[in-house]
Parts: C-alpha cells; sequence; structure tokens
C-alpha cells in the first residue's frame, strides 16, 4: 500500500481583484513505506499548500488525495484530525511549540489530544526526548530552549505518535547551518529506524540530497528531479 496517493491534485485561492491564484496544478505523487521524499522550490511556489492538502488542513479542489489509505476528501473534519493525532506527524519551521507548557508537555499534547492516559503520555513523551538528545530537558520551558532545542521538541512531538508519516515545513528554516544539517540528519535517522515515509519541504539542497527522491515545485507545478 502506497503512504501516499496524490492524482491530479488542484487547489486555488482567491484574490481581491478577483483572479484567483493557482497554488497547486495537476500534482502527482506517489510515496510507499519508508521513503524519504524531498520538495524543493521557491517561496509562493505550492509547497505548504501541498502539505497542507496531505496533511488533510485543507482540501483539494480537484483531483483526488489519499493518506495512509484514506481519501480524505472522504473524511469528516473530526476524522482527519483523528488521523493526524494518531498517524501523520507534522514538524513546522516556526517550531509550534505552545509557551505555557514546558518540553514534555510539548511533546504528549498529541498523545493529550487522543484520549492516552497521563502515566502513559508522560512515559513515551520523556522517551521521544530521550530519542532526540533531550531526555533532560523535558521540564526546561520553552524560553528556555535553544533554536535547535526547541526543533528537537518539535521532532520529538511528530515521533510521539509512532507515526507512519512524517510531514517536516522548512524545519531548519529559523537555524543556522550546522543546527539544520543536525536536524535533517535526525529525522533521517528516526524515521529510517521508525520505518516511517517522511516528506521535506527544504530550500536547501544539502538536506535535499539526503532524499531517497527529490522534486521541485513550481507555479503549484511538481516535477522529479532527475538523480
Amino acid at each position: 500500500m502506497s503512504i501516499v496517493e496524490c492524482r491530479s491534485v488542484g487547489r486555488r485561492f482567491p484574490t481581491p481583484d478577483g483572479v484567483d491564484v493557482v497554488a497547486v496544478d495537476g500534482v502527482d505523487l506517489t510515496i510507499g513505506r519508508g521513503e524519504f521524499v524531498a520538495v524543493e522550490g521557491p517561496s509562493g511556489s505550492g509547497k505548504t499548500t501541498l502539505l497542507g492538502l496531505l496533511a488533510g488542513l485543507d482540501l483539494a479542489e480537484s483531483g483526488t488525495v489519499e493518506v495512509l489509505g484514506h481519501d480524505l476528501s472522504r473524511l469528516s473534519p473530526a476524522e482527519r484530525a483523528r488521523l493526524r493525532q494518531t498517524r501523520v506527524g507534522i514538524v513546522f519551521q516556526t517550531f509550534g511549540l505552545i509557551a505555557s507548557l514546558d518540553a514534555l508537555d510539548n511533546v504528549a499534547l498529541p498523545l493529550s489530544l487522543a484520549g492516552v492516559p497521563a502515566d502513559e503520555r508522560a512515559e513515551r513523551g520523556r522517551a521521544a526526548l530521550t530519542s532526540v538528545g533531550l531526555g533532560d530537558r523535558g521540564r526546561a520551558r520553552v524560553d528556555e530552549l535553544s533554536g535547535g532545542e526547541r526543533q528537537r521538541v518539535g521532532i520529538a512531538r511528530a515521533l510521539v505518535i509512532a507515526p507512519s508519516l512524517i510531514l517536516a515545513d522548512e524545519p531548519t528554516g529559523n537555524l543556522d547551518e550546522r543546527q539544520g544539517h543536525e536536524i535533517v540528519d535526525l529525522l533521517a535517522e528516526r524515521v529510517a529506524r521508525a520505518g516511517a515515509s517522511l516528506i521535506l519541504v527544504t530550500h536547501d539542497p544539502v538536506s535535499a540530497a539526503r532524499a531517497d527522491r527529490r522534486y521541485h515545485m513550481l507555479d503549484g507545478r511538481l516535477a522529479e528531479v532527475a538523480s
């Protein structure tokens, strides 16, 4: 079974002057279990919109998006949210952490939303933090963490649900080059160990070169980059 199957996917957004912006234009994409795929392209090319469609945060206007065997257009908003909470991990460029929660509670948040008991949430959260090298930082406040540590917390939060698919949207965008490469190394290693699939949106060709397959996106169109 393919983890992701996109067929002729399209998404437009209206503008005040009445001319629609085509963000995703006829995209076809298939990703198998355990694959690491990178999507490159300039700002505004449609990369983040595509990830939003794969996460079920938005719905395609044309074509079909299937994730883990589910046609997302046939799921209710609650069912799509449940899929994200249990099987799809998301890593954001801006970390997406809640400042009022410490590192451990941020990591365990998806488990809380999924109704996992408190003791199990804490155990799995600590294990996820340990897996990204932050086992001793569970009770640190967000403002006590460096940028690299915040992104590691974000990765631990994505990993804590043992996802089948991880969507990483410019996870190195707010980090320096050394930290950025460490984060991509960590993502690739953890995903490979878990047998999950990874889609990495990035501007960094060095990070993209780590992938099994590379795609370039421009004006909403996706094209595979020859190896």
